[in-house]
């Protein structure tokens, strides 16, 4: 483990806003050496913070460079999903954080283009990715004692009920508060009808 070199800290860190950028392959082996190199928590605070900005730059290029081309070809798909985000944008963007359903690069384009906050699509971002981080920076935290023993790193760890189910369970409670405002808003219209 390498603590204390924050040159290789900056490098580590640039490379991994980077990779976000530019959608290039390879941040998920990133978040596992960063844990290998410094250590679970160095590693976890370098790839949260990266990976936010990575996302932060992505969403205002997309925001400010392609939103009228996006609404242009996806006008009616775009206006349905936006309806949705305005219910709960910060308990959507945990959700899609959390639950790795699309792809990390596609969830930092869409929500440009539906106009969700910035604020709350970064604070979103920033909290739905912590999980996930702490598991992939722990791992490759463990790899040199995988090594050590002459063994081979098993990546399917991360799909083991002890650490999926606790994800699932992350993402399904920030749902909670959407659920709930259906059925208040169900029963209110159901009243309202008698």
């Amino acid at each position: 483990m390498i603590e204390n070199h924050y040159q290789l800290w900056f490098i580590f860190f640039i490379s991994y806003v980077l990779v976000v950028v530019f959608f290039l392959p390879g941040a998920t082996w990133m978040t596992l050496g960063g844990g290998f190199l410094f250590g679970t928590i160095t590693a976890m605070v370098l790839v949260v913070t990266a990976a936010t900005t990575g996302a932060m730059i992505v969403f205002l290029m997309a925001r400010y460079l392609l939103a009228s081309y996006f609404h242009t070809k996806f006008g009616a798909s775009i206006l349905k999903l936006k309806a949705g985000f305005e219910v709960s944008a910060l308990n959507y963007m945990i959700f899609l954080r959390l639950v790795p359903l699309f792809p990390f690069w596609l969830v930092n384009i869409v929500p440009a283009f539906l106009d969700l906050p910035f604020r709350k699509y970064v604070i979103g971002t920033f909290f739905g990715i912590i999980p996930g981080s702490a598991v992939y920076c722990s791992i490759g935290n463990g790899l040199g004692e995988v090594f050590d023993r002459g063994g081979m790193p098993n990546l399917d760890a991360i799909f083991e009920p002890k650490i999926l189910g606790p994800m699932i369970a992350l993402a399904l409670l920030s749902l909670m508060p959407i659920g709930y405002r259906s059925l208040k808003n169900s029963s209110g219209a159901a009243k309202a009808d008698e």
